[in-house]
């Protein structure tokens, strides 16, 4: 199992989702055409110019990609990553639960693991998850197994992937207790095993280099009671339902906890709780959420977010950093 990463007080706002790279934080001004497309010769999935992410990112907003990109299995990503020019920018996106795709849309290639890669299974007391698989997916697995430690995946609502690449955690653990090791596809197209070490987490945070992608992790847990397993994945959900703006249009915890803080609550006191831009607001709810009302922009939207950590600063002196993921370009 991995060293344990440092530890920041995270409220109850699920964190950690299906996005798997690091986002620039300064939007571009116009998106830069990368070149010839993917060759179909290289590439058993699927290519799509111009492929839409709006349609399927949580805040329903955003460009398209230049290239969205399904590869049929590993072997047919890592010989994309492998042909595909070096100057070429890559982004894997899972099921976009914490990212904000810019109006401009994304250059270079977006890279889409089908569902062959979501499959999961329970080996010697250990799950075996591919990158696609969705937390729940995980934790009802490990549940069925009598395998404890891993209920708070039931609390994120991204793919494995993106929850490896940022050390996602909810309700008082992250990938970072459970994380053996994972298989990884560089931005070479190299196939590497890394163990949990080698991605240096740290909160919300690990090593791994912007293009490569997880397409693979194995968990490991503790022997428990299937039915005490559900009851404290139940709590988790109800929890979830309770507190959280889960049936609207939004990103997840949008920024990360502060240390000694909680983020919400800074938000609460700087007063912008349903503060609005647009058809953006800041949850009544729960004010770490943003929320796309119908129609909102995704600069719209981003702007909100800097509006909230100006509010932030100025009534309490901390800096709010992001955790919700900005790619793309400004339209």
């Amino acid at each position: 199992m991995g060293g344990r990463a440092r530890r920041r007080d995270r409220g109850r706002a699920f964190e950690g989702a299906g996005v798997s790279s690091a986002s620039p934080c300064v939007p571009a001004k116009a998106a830069t055409r990368t070149g010839l497309p993917p060759s179909r010769e290289t590439i058993r999935g699927s290519v799509e110019a111009g492929g839409s992410l709006a349609d399927f990112i949580w805040f329903r907003t955003g460009g398209p990609a230049e290239w969205l990109v399904r590869p049929a299995d590993v072997e047919d990503l890592a010989g994309l990553l492998k042909t595909l020019d070096p100057s070429t920018p890559v982004l894997p996106v899972g099921v976009g639960s914490n990212l904000i795709v810019r109006d401009g849309g994304v250059p270079g290639v977006v890279v889409r693991l089908p569902k062959a890669m979501a499959k999961v299974s329970v080996e010697d007391g250990r799950v075996r998850a591919g990158a696609g698989a969705m937390g729940i997916t995980v934790a009802s697995a490990a549940r069925d197994a009598g395998i404890a430690g891993l209920e708070f995946l039931r609390g994120i609502p991204g793919t494995v992937g993106g929850a490896v690449r940022m050390n996602a955690g909810a309700y008082g653990r992250d990938v970072s207790d459970i994380l053996i090791e994972a298989t990884v596809v560089t931005r070479d197209g190299a196939v590497e095993t890394w163990p949990a070490a080698r991605f240096g987490y740290v909160y919300r945070h690990s090593d791994l280099p912007a293009g490569a992608i997880v397409v693979e992790a194995v968990f490991s847990g503790t022997p428990g009671e299937p039915t005490i397993i559900g009851a404290e994945m139940d709590r988790i959900a109800a929890e979830r339902e309770a507190s959280q703006p889960l049936r609207s249009r939004t990103g997840g915890s949008t920024f990360k906890n502060p240390e000694g803080h909680k983020a919400w609550a800074l938000i609460d006191a700087a007063g912008c709780r349903g503060l609005t831009r647009g058809d953006a607001q800041v949850s009544e709810k729960h004010c770490n959420f943003l929320l796309n009302l119908g129609s909102a922009s995704s600069a719209e939207i981003e702007a909100l977010g800097e509006e909230v950590r100006t509010k932030v600063k100025a009534h309490s002196g901390v800096t709010l950093e992001w955790e919700i993921q900005r790619v793309g370009v400004a339209k």
